[in-house]
């Protein structure tokens, strides 16, 4: 059991990563006041989260213009898409050896 908790990826321990995470494997691209809304949190909370996961090189930035107004977006990279999906397989292992 010890081997799939350690399999467990600690980027995505708390429950609003792992929403951002999967908001952004079943979209290319999702902007923050979506997620907002999507995840149900605060401005702050939500920013500093998407900051783990960009330091982490799990997610990118996304800054535009839409007429005059900013519009700041993410798209999970190609290492945040592989470290989600391990994490996920160990989680799913860990729930079928808890069986």
């Amino acid at each position: 059991m010890k081997d799939l908790i350690d399999k467990l990826n600690k980027g995505f321990e708390n429950r609003v990563r792992l929403g951002i995470m999967s908001a952004l494997m079943v979209n290319d691209v999702i902007d923050f006041l979506s997620l907002k809304e999507l995840l149900n949190v605060t401005d702050g909370n939500l920013a500093s989260h998407l900051n783990a996961l960009e330091g982490l090189e799990y997610i990118a930035v996304k800054k535009e213009f839409i007429g005059k107004k900013p519009r700041t977006s993410y798209v999970a990279t190609n290492l945040g898409k592989l470290e989600f999906n391990h994490h996920l397989k160990a989680l799913e292992e860990l729930v079928k050896r808890s069986s």
